[in-house]
């Protein structure tokens, strides 16, 4: 995972924790589901980095559900 992208992307979602729960659930996503990227790149990406310039693009978002504590 590259250290730029996860610094950029934690700007974005501020919660390390949501924000390993974005990327981790996006992997997924990419790896088993057969879904494409929303972003391109003329660099070899690994899904991880995939999904964090997705973030930092504003391609990909998250919805907290109302109960869920702090939000």
């Amino acid at each position: 995972m590259r250290e730029d992208y996860l610094k950029q992307a934690n700007k974005v979602i501020k919660d390390p924790n949501i924000l390993i729960n974005v990327v981790s659930h996006r992997v997924h996503q990419l790896q088993h589901e057969g879904m494409t990227p929303l972003i391109e790149s003329l660099e070899k990406l690994e899904p991880e980095d995939i999904a964090l310039r997705e973030i930092i693009e504003g391609k990909l978002s998250y919805e907290l559900p109302e109960s869920f504590p702090n939000a």
